[in-house]
């Protein structure tokens, strides 16, 4: 985590083959025109759209677009959440489960004063999936495929941390506000273009639906990332476990991940790219722990 399917449309023929946009006066095919009142219309109430629905993420400081309440965001991430849930055969006990309740638990207590109230809930799914999720309402999944990669306790806790931070920082909801400003904007490009010939309206189209996947949708996709790493690592280091632990934990995924898309095709920074972050961000996590956890 885009948006609704282009209808491939093609003009429809008569009895001779002819097709129908070279009717009319004289036989010629309709005018080119663009029509800019629904560009304009969009853009003024895009413009109202984004201004009238700025929320901040905690932690970060970071203005971001949300246009759902919390309650309507809780509500949703436990349907969801109870929906994988149920196709999904969840550990009951054992030394993984207790890990991981253990340390959600802390993670959770250290961004207490960021939670807007969530109920947590931490379960563990057998999976060979190397793979962990959060939804909102504090509804974290973490698969058993995880755990080899994550190597040790503190390996999961920044797995787990990454993952409470998409929660509390509301990315899901981010997204959603993202994708359906696209769709407004997809529609009013789809009427503004409409005079003109089918195949120039598919090829606009198509070149605004590329423009908006690897315009706007990944790469806010990958900050999104970018900030859960920041904010699960400083969770992390107030939780008192090993923040030096991360970019080793994403060593380990770069072996174990090959054949991963570029990073400008991808909904996630690369490996490397991570790393880096973290690496910059160490010395603040590492001063954060000693405050801490000054035993």
């Amino acid at each position: 985590m885009r948006f609704g399917r282009r209808r491939r449309g093609y003009g429809s023929t008569g009895g001779l083959g002819v097709p129908s946009q070279l009717g009319g006066r004289g036989g010629r095919r309709r005018g080119g025109r663009v029509r800019w009142l629904p560009i304009l219309l969009f853009a003024i109430y895009g413009a109202y759209y984004y201004l009238s629905n700025q929320q901040e993420v905690p932690l970060t400081g970071r203005s971001q677009l949300v246009d759902m309440s919390r309650e309507q965001e809780m509500a949703l991430g436990l349907q969801s959440y109870r929906q994988i849930l149920g196709r999904e055969r969840i550990l009951q006990g054992g030394e993984t489960v207790s890990a991981v309740n253990e340390i959600g638990r802390r993670i959770a207590t250290a961004a207490k004063e960021h939670d807007p109230g969530f109920e947590w809930e931490f379960n563990v799914v057998e999976s060979q999936q190397a793979n962990a999720f959060a939804l909102p309402g504090g509804k974290v999944a973490v698969y058993t495929g995880i755990v080899p990669v994550a190597e040790n306790v503190d390996g999961l806790a920044v797995v787990m941390g990454h993952e409470i931070a998409h929660a509390i920082a509301r990315h899901g909801a981010e997204r959603m506000a993202h994708q359906k400003l696209v769709q407004m904007g997809t529609m009013a490009a789809g009427m503004a273009f409409s005079d003109m010939d089918m195949g120039t309206q598919q090829m606009v189209m198509g070149a605004l639906g590329v423009g908006a996947q690897y315009g706007v949708l990944l790469p806010f996709s990958r900050d999104h990332e970018s900030e859960a790493d920041y904010m699960g690592l400083i969770y992390v280091a107030r939780a008192c476990f090993d923040p030096t632990e991360a970019p080793k934990l994403w060593e380990r995924m770069g072996r174990s991940s090959k054949g991963a898309p570029s990073e400008f095709m991808s909904t996630h920074p690369s490996h490397e790219t991570r790393i880096r972050q973290f690496e910059q961000w160490m010395p603040e996590a590492l001063k954060i722990r000693r405050e801490s956890c000054p035993s």
